[in-house]
């Protein structure tokens, strides 16, 4: 089994990784393979609405990290999204790189477990936390959740080793985790089948 993880934060190594990294942690206690995937900080396209994703499956710009998240995504058993606040929302790299790798994925992550991780100094985690959780409730995916709501606090990764209450939540929720993977393997390996979504409806309202 093998979970992707995706950084969106600016800075590579900080607050928002040491929180994913608790997670993997925990996850490899229980022989199950984790990957940081970091969105970088160059300049991201926001999604356009051209359409062009659902004709090819891919994004139609290609100059940055979407379409090799989408790759990983389809490919892995689970999926957690790792993000700062930034004025009280995820920053904004992060809100233009996954509303276009979800405009790709969506509707073939259906039943594929999600969990959030949100990190800020000190207000604004639950808004970014419900958020990020918006986009696997769209896609039919089950969230996992913790002990508490999935946040570390802090401005510095040294800040966020002293959340000890922060760091128990990343370890719960990476053992919720590794208990539900194990229990879809399980049931897979019974013989009991997913169920089917039904055909969606879109309604359109005609005044």
């Amino acid at each position: 089994m093998h979970v992707l993880m995706i950084n969106s934060s600016p800075h590579q190594k900080g607050c928002t990784n040491r929180a994913l990294e608790e997670i993997a942690s925990v996850l490899a206690q229980n022989g199950i393979e984790s990957e940081i995937l970091w969105i970088g900080k160059e300049s991201l396209h926001g999604c356009i609405d051209c359409g062009d994703c659902f004709k090819h499956g891919v994004c139609v710009f290609n100059d940055d990290k979407v379409n090799e998240a989408a790759q990983k995504a389809l490919a892995c058993d689970a999926l957690i999204l790792g993000a700062p606040v930034h004025y009280a929302s995820i920053a904004g790299a992060g809100i233009a790189f996954l509303d276009r790798l979800f405009r790709v994925v969506s509707k073939r992550m259906y039943l594929k477990p999600g969990a959030s991780v949100v990190s800020c100094r000190r207000g604004g985690a639950s808004a970014s936390f419900d958020q990020l959780n918006k986009y696997f409730t769209i896609s039919g995916m089950p969230v996992v959740s913790s002990t508490y709501w999935n946040s570390v606090h802090g401005n510095s990764v040294e800040e966020v080793e002293q959340d000890l209450e922060g760091l128990q939540v990343m370890r719960n929720l990476g053992a919720n985790l590794a208990w539900l993977l194990q229990s879809i393997a399980a049931g897979k390996k019974a013989g009991l089948a997913a169920p089917e979504a039904e055909r969606r409806f879109v309604t359109n309202y005609i005044r």
